[in-house]
């Protein structure tokens, strides 16, 4: 088996690996939370593949990608290492880039409006599988990004639930970058009350997923109830030397 990475890059990604997980353990137990509540993503975001395999390689189970054209390709070199990861797709997703990917992720993070998830279902359905899927909250407010309002989530919910294909199983939301400290962890907050007033609401037996937190604030977030982070930066380093493919 023929691997792109050299030593000294796993080494590297590994040490970073190790470093997130420990804080994540220090940031559970700060919380009271229980031990292994919280899934680490590895969001490899315009990094090559190589870097993709050694954080699997050395250990860790789950990455993100942002850009159906950039998972693609990695789902398929992994497919012929013959290394199994669970794949999330965390970024924005555009109705007809949908076929690509259905029946190849774990979990889509960024399901951003009822058409979206109308595509998906039918997609899934003509692919005879079950697509989990996270709505995505817009609880910050910010124009720049996407996502369901708070007061807009009940009726998306009731109208997703009745495709067939689809998993609802939570939301994911992204902070603003803070202008003051604290606002990150306040957005966290609010989402984690709309949470667990939709768990109520929709009587989904496995909704458990609460995505929310990135590197520059992932402890705040696991404080506040999140169950999958979503991790670049910490583990990959960065990536301003590399263009999107």
């Amino acid at each position: 088996m023929q691997y792109d990475f050299s030593e000294d890059l796993k080494n590297r990604i590994a040490d970073n690996i190790l470093s997130v997980e420990r804080s994540i353990e220090d940031a559970i137990a700060e919380s009271g939370r229980e031990k292994g509540s919280v899934t680490l993503i590895g969001v490899t975001k315009v990094f090559p593949v190589e870097y993709a395999e050694a954080a699997a390689i050395s250990g860790l189970k789950d990455l993100g990608e942002n850009r159906v054209q950039e998972l693609v390709p990695k789902i398929e070199r992994f497919s012929a290492l013959d290394i199994d990861v669970n794949w999330h797709l965390i970024g924005t997703l555009q109705k007809n880039k949908v076929k690509y990917i259905i029946g190849k992720t774990s979990l889509i993070h960024s399901v951003n409006s009822v058409e979206l998830a109308e595509e998906i279902s039918k997609r899934s359905v003509s692919n005879n599988v079950t697509t989990a899927i996270l709505l995505q909250a817009n609880v910050s407010g910010e124009e720049s990004k996407h996502g369901f309002a708070p007061h807009e989530l009940k009726p998306a919910i009731d109208k997703i639930m009745s495709l067939p294909g689809v998993n609802i199983r939570g939301l994911m939301t992204m902070a603003p970058i803070e202008t003051y400290e604290g606002q990150a962890r306040e957005v966290f907050a609010k989402t984690r009350v709309i949470f667990e007033e939709l768990k109520s609401y929709t009587g989904i037996e496995d909704w458990n997923v609460l995505s929310m937190g990135m590197s520059q604030d992932y402890r705040s977030a696991i404080c506040e109830g999140s169950t999958h982070i979503r991790i670049g930066t910490a583990i990959f380093g960065d990536r301003s030397q590399y263009r999107p493919m």
